[in-house]
């Protein structure tokens, strides 16, 4: 590291957004732990944009409530820890920015002006911020305020770290925390096998993954699941059009016959090898693709998304599938919907995903101090080597949307679940 006299950044904040995933304060404390060697002061904004979001109504940010200065005893031990160190909060401030043009809006900027005014209180030099897609894309628009204040206008450089146990992110191969989560996912699974076993009965585990299926894939794969399915697999015969009573406009849905007749299809042909039991994995995102009938009532995110979190479509399935397999054969097989997921975001992190969130946080410091940038998401790759993304190539330019990374169908990947899936051809 150069000598801290060197260093133009004296003061950095470090803020997480979104959803827990496991390894969070190996990235928190190690981006802390490079600054804090070099005599800069760091300080960890709480529970993420929440309350800076309301900075101005709510009076100074307060330390200790609003705010943490990290020490070097703050951070002992704290690499392998559990949990997320400085909280988080899914607080939107850029939700009503959706185009360049917005920004140039003081009402519709309003919460990022607040956001970039409680910073700039902080007397902060650079902005080091760690979350899903959603947070990248408050990022960016973050960055973009500031490119359009005056010139003499107080500006910090804004560094992303992505983060997401659902690993659907563009620009890195995998993200801190899918490994732990997978491996919490599939040691669930692998005891519900033998639950299953013993009763002759199924499970239908819904696994988190709003937009992709790699941890539904991953659960199922490590977990010896009999059958995973993911939004990635509704195409061809097991995809259909209707019109968003709501917007007016066509919406792909599953057609939910045929989803459920692929699943007893399984259910059969493992009857046939004599396996009377099984366990069936669906990623939770199937519920977005669920016809219109199925989505009444059900409310919207800050960032759009449907409230899966309203939806038990374990339950949803495992009835319709258990009523099927009873029409197709006469028999009767209880079929248990279960949710799965929360209790995998905080699970002790496992050592790969310590050290790619550790190479995670010191790349933020070499992003802002070695290579003076600004924009950038920071993104690790083969032997765990850095490489700086900008922003532009992450996110739409028109529409300021993240491009979502989700499994290639007929990739070797989707290929392996298949291999290991029970083969249904009679």
């Amino acid at each position: 590291m150069p000598d801290h006299h060197t260093l133009d950044i004296k003061r950095v904040a470090i803020l997480f957004a979104g959803g827990p995933a496991p390894a969070a304060n190996a990235v928190i404390s190690t981006a802390a732990f490079s600054f804090l060697e070099e005599g800069s002061q760091v300080f960890g904004i709480k529970h993420g944009y929440s309350r800076l979001a309301d900075y101005t109504a709510a009076g100074p940010l307060q330390e200790g409530t609003d705010y943490l200065r990290f020490t070097h005893e703050t951070l002992t031990h704290a690499r392998s820890s559990r949990g997320i160190m400085i909280g988080t909060a899914r607080t939107n401030p850029g939700k009503h920015v959706s185009s360049p043009e917005h920004l140039k809006d003081p009402e519709l900027v309003a919460p990022l002006r607040r956001v970039y005014e409680g910073l700039c209180s902080l007397e902060i030099d650079a902005l080091i911020s760690i979350g899903g897609d959603d947070t990248l894309k408050t990022a960016n628009k973050l960055k973009m305020f500031q490119d359009n204040l005056p010139g003499d206008a107080r500006r910090f450089p804004v560094i992303h770290l992505p983060k997401t146990i659902d690993n659907d992110y563009s620009g890195i191969d995998f993200t801190f925390g899918f490994f732990t989560a997978v491996e919490t996912l599939a040691e669930e699974i692998r005891n519900l096998n033998y639950d299953a076993a013993a009763g002759r009965a199924y499970f239908l585990c819904e696994a988190m993954g709003r937009s992709a299926g790699w941890l539904a894939y991953g659960a199922a794969i490590a977990g010896e699941g009999s059958m995973v399915m993911s939004v990635e697999d509704i195409a061809d015969d097991l995809a259909a059009e209707e019109v968003d009573p709501e917007t007016g406009k066509p919406r792909k849905i599953m057609v939910l016959d045929k989803v459920i007749d692929k699943m007893v299809d399984m259910m059969v042909a493992r009857e046939r090898e004599g396996r009377q039991y099984g366990t069936i994995v669906v990623a939770e995102g199937l519920a977005e693709f669920l016809p219109a009938e199925y989505l009444k009532g059900v409310s919207r995110d800050d960032h759009g998304h449907i409230n899966i979190s309203a939806i038990n479509l374990a339950a949803l399935l495992s009835g319709l599938l258990a009523d099927a397999y009873t029409a197709r054969t006469g028999n009767q097989r209880k079929v248990n919907g279960l949710q799965l997921g929360y209790e995998s975001r905080c699970a002790p992190p496992h050592a790969y995903d310590v050290m790619l969130g550790s190479q995670l946080g010191v790349g933020a410091y070499r992003a802002l101090v070695e290579e003076k940038l600004n924009g950038v998401m920071v993104s690790v790759s083969g032997q765990l080597d850095l490489h700086y993304v900008p922003f532009e190539k992450l996110v739409d330019p028109k529409t300021l949307v993240t491009k979502v990374r989700f499994i290639e169908r007929g990739s070797d990947f989707h290929r392996l679940a298949r291999f290991l899936e029970t083969c249904t051809d009679s």
